[in-house]
């Protein structure tokens, strides 16, 4: 989900080079339900990796979207000379975009990029066991709803496994691993050789929400914005105190930003509700904020105006 530097389509060189390396997993063709900012990463990523990837969406804007952005993406790599023009319409040859579901037939894999909605995500689960007999693995990109809950739609739970990328995909290299309490060692020994495959290091974890990451992050953030909130200090001075003082690449309340305030909110709903510490309570003015709108860089408002 999170990531305190660079922004997508700046540096795709090294999943570029995979091309040029011996196979380390038989994945050739994968599946990517969602065509949004996660979504679309996860295909650019897979397509880096001289896989075929089919991108699904019900509707057509959102796939002529992502399209644009992955357009995008590579191009910035060829100004800056870490792609060859060639390279660069190869990979984009690679990622294929549908709203036919029967397109993603035969694919190896699937992973689910959707909003964090567990009945939305839970319908398209029972879908994707039902209609994709064949898939190693049906993975969810989830950053908050337990694989379990997701699993218990399908008739093999044992398939399922999360997959939580960190964004902006293309660039950051860490994959959380989250396996479930049905999830067999086979489907998990699959999920991490795609990982390996297109070029991320894969982490292991048990199906906790927050997993790694954000559930040692999140309080830190909250921290930030409780600070805020108090008027204990300027966005400013909280922002470069731990860039500064801390050597972080962006402060917390940028970050915040840069992740998604309806994210983030989701998030601690989330942890809060399964762990019920203090610590992970989304505060007041995180709450709303978001039902004002202001979701962050991607809405133009957040905790500053983009």
């Amino acid at each position: 989900m999170i990531r305190a530097g660079r922004m997508a389509g700046e540096d795709i060189s090294a999943d570029a080079k995979l091309k040029d390396c011996p196979a380390m997993s038989d994945f050739s063709r994968i599946g990517v339900i969602g065509a949004g900012f996660m979504g679309s990463g996860i295909a650019e990523s897979a397509a880096a990796a001289q896989m075929s990837v089919t991108v699904f969406e019900p509707e057509q804007a959102p796939l002529e979207r992502s399209r644009k952005s992955l357009e995008a993406s590579v191009a910035k790599a060829v100004a800056r000379g870490k792609l060859s023009r060639e390279d660069a319409d190869d990979l984009i040859g690679r990622v294929h975009y549908t709203s036919t579901f029967e397109d993603l037939d035969d694919v190896d894999g699937v992973i689910e990029a959707v909003t964090e909605d567990p009945r939305v995500k839970g319908k398209l689960f029972a879908q994707l066991d039902e209609e994709l007999p064949g898939a190693r693995f049906i993975a969810s990109n989830t950053s908050a709803i337990p694989v379990a809950e997701l699993a218990a739609w399908t008739q093999r739970p044992d398939r399922v496994i999360g997959l939580h990328f960190f964004s902006p995909v293309p660039v950051m290299k860490l994959v959380e691993v989250v396996v479930a309490l049905d999830t067999s060692d086979e489907t998990v020994d699959s999920a991490e050789s795609f990982a390996t495959q297109i070029g991320k290091r894969a982490i292991r974890t048990k199906d906790r929400s927050g997993f790694i990451v954000n559930m040692l992050l999140v309080p830190y953030l909250m921290a930030a914005v409780r600070m805020y909130e108090d008027g204990f200090a300027s966005r400013e001075d909280i922002d470069e105190g731990m860039r500064l003082g801390c050597g972080h690449p962006m402060g917390p309340l940028t970050l915040c930003d840069f992740i998604g305030l309806d994210v983030l909110y989701a998030v601690c709903d989330s942890l809060y509700e399964e762990f019920k510490r203090p610590e992970y309570a989304p505060p007041p003015l995180l709450k709303r904020m978001v039902v004002s709108g202001h979701h962050g860089r991607k809405a133009g408002k957040g905790f500053y105006d983009y």
